[in-house]
């Protein structure tokens, strides 16, 4: 550990928030607060809204429900527009929706939605947003998503962004991500939320001097630099494109091993896929198989509980682990009493990452 008031921590702070910054897409502030994903929510929520203004909550999944729900325990008089589970929320809708309605103070957007493996078409949602009488501010939940899906904050018009280290950022968890927009600051002097931990403005203040108000995860922060440095080395595009090609992979290779993907092939996650389990498997007994196999895969959340699985693929992943990731599956399948085909399922899977990736990509 390093003193965290001392000028080696200053040099880590500037270096992971400007690498922050370019990855992001933005030439504003990105502000690191120690906290999950969760908490950047809540910040995003505090720093921007006072109790009793009009929030419209876009929802797709169970993340998107959370970001509504963060908002109506704090105060925000929260209107629901969701969307079936397993689909992506229609810009079209949401247009009709502002336009009937009276104006909102922000529009709470999710980037990814990863209890579903659903991502939104976010920069046409913005767009929608941006030109809807009232001039909400777009609050977006990129946790999943920054870092390894296409974003431009300032070309979109994003307000407010935010993330967290352990996702496509390859960290450990333990630090919560804000970039923060213009307008967002701006609504920062009107808000009236109640907040201290997670007050931007104090974060702010504290950086300035190279610090935090609290005390730092440093430990995580050292591994935050390191997964910024390598997604830049790698370049955004080259990082979108490795994304896009694995979860195609995976995406093919499940489907030659008999399950049925929950989204639809242009809105399908990068980052997560979702898939149905076949009627009459049990995920208790089929995740403790894995399990003891050594692959853990996700299962699905609230209603969906017992109903999917969930294959995740961002960060540092390569087609030689979803490859790894089928053959486990397969032999798992069989031990389970549904016999499947590994060589069937991996060769699908490589053709369709090679696709993408070109042939002969690791």
């Amino acid at each position: 550990m390093i003193n965290h008031r001392g000028p080696e921590f200053a040099e880590l702070l500037r270096e992971t928030t400007t690498g922050l910054g370019r990855l992001i897409g933005t030439q504003g502030e990105v502000i690191l607060l120690t906290g999950s994903g969760t908490g950047a929510l809540e910040a995003a929520v505090v720093n921007t809204l006072s109790p009793g203004d009009r929030v419209l909550g876009v929802s797709i999944g169970a993340f998107g429900d959370r970001f509504a729900q963060i908002a109506e325990i704090f105060g925000a008089d929260v209107e629901r527009l969701d969307f079936e589970w397993g689909a992506a929320a229609d810009p079209g809708r949401l247009a009709a929706h502002m336009a009937g309605a009276e104006p909102y103070r922000a529009v709470l957007l999710t980037h990814n939605e990863t209890s579903t493996g659903v991502t939104n078409p976010l920069r046409e949602l913005v767009a929608t947003v941006r030109g809807a009488p009232g001039d909400a501010l777009v609050l977006v939940d990129g946790i999943s998503g920054l870092g390894a899906l296409p974003f431009e904050m300032d070309e979109w018009g994003v307000d407010l962004a935010v993330s967290a280290s352990q996702k496509a950022f390859m960290a450990s968890p333990g630090i919560a991500i804000a970039a923060v927009g213009e307008r967002a600051r701006v609504a920062e002097a009107e808000a009236r939320m109640p907040r201290f931990y997670w007050d931007f403005g104090e974060a702010r203040r504290w950086a300035e001097k190279g610090q935090t108000p609290w005390t730092p995860a440093v430990s995580v922060l050292y591994g935050l630099r390191v997964g910024v440095a390598n997604l830049e080395a790698e370049g955004r595009e080259r990082t979108w494109a490795r994304h896009a090609a694995v979860a195609a992979g995976a995406a093919a290779g499940l489907e030659a091993l008999g399950f049925s993907l929950v989204a639809a092939p242009e809105h399908r996650s990068a980052t997560v896929t979702a898939a149905w389990l076949p009627e009459g498997l049990d995920w208790g007994e089929f995740g403790s198989t894995l399990r003891s196999r050594g692959l853990v895969l996700a299962g699905g959340q609230g209603k969906w509980s017992g109903r999917i699985l969930r294959m995740g693929h961002m960060g540092d992943v390569t087609w030689g682990e979803i490859d790894a990731a089928l053959a486990v599956m397969a032999e798992a399948l069989g031990a389970v009493g549904r016999p499947a085909d590994p060589a069937a399922a991996r060769d699908a899977g490589r053709a369709a990452y090679d696709a993408l990736a070109g042939v002969g990509a690791v």
